[in-house]
């Protein structure tokens, strides 16, 4: 277990747990809420250490746990925080400017923005790793895995389904790290 994968899942662990205590005034101050009336600063990069329940909370860190200690090994600690913080930052962004655009006023909440960013800094650095699904069992490189996932969601959000499933936040969160990765890997090429 890399350090700052550690760090994450006990932080999100911690605060479900404190969801659980304090209750919906917790969740309301902390998730993301649409530009207006209850949208506050923080709550760009506080509604990611948010989960609605335990499974959404375990999907989540079990994707951090599952993608993350490669590419932080790879990273760093430091770089890897980077990229993860800045992953949900993209990932809230683009759930503002979606929910704004269509008058929502539902808030956001959970760290998939940030494991979708992991992800896609995933399969850039590794792009031929094999991914194996679990339904149907099929290997796949990587970057298929995350192109076919992207279009998933991309086709979701379009088309509504899977209501109350940010969609749009999971494709800014991977569009954020593809590009932070991109843009250092470019960076060290320069």
């Amino acid at each position: 277990m890399t350090p700052i994968v550690r760090a994450l899942l006990l932080i999100n662990v911690a605060v479900f747990f404190l969801e659980q205590q304090l209750g919906d005034g917790f969740v309301e101050a902390f998730a993301l809420w649409p530009l207006g009336a209850n949208f506050s600063w923080w709550q760009i990069l506080s509604c990611a250490f948010l989960h609605a329940n335990v499974g959404h909370l375990f999907m989540n860190m079990f994707g951090l746990w599952m993608f993350g200690r490669k590419v932080e090994t790879l990273l760093g600690a430091h770089r890897f925080l980077l990229l993860y913080l800045l992953s949900a930052l993209t990932a809230s962004i683009a759930q503002l400017l979606v929910s704004t655009a269509m008058a929502e006023n539902m808030p956001t909440l959970g760290a998939s923005g940030a494991v979708f960013g992991v992800l896609g800094a995933f399969a850039l650095l590794f792009p031929q790793h094999t991914i194996m699904l679990l339904f149907p069992p099929i290997p796949m490189p990587a970057r298929v895995f995350v192109l076919m996932y992207a279009l998933f969601e991309l086709f979701s959000g379009v088309y509504g389904t899977d209501a109350g499933v940010a969609h749009f936040a999971h494709l800014g969160g991977l569009a954020g790290g593809l590009f932070i990765v991109w843009h250092w890997r470019r960076s060290a090429r320069g």
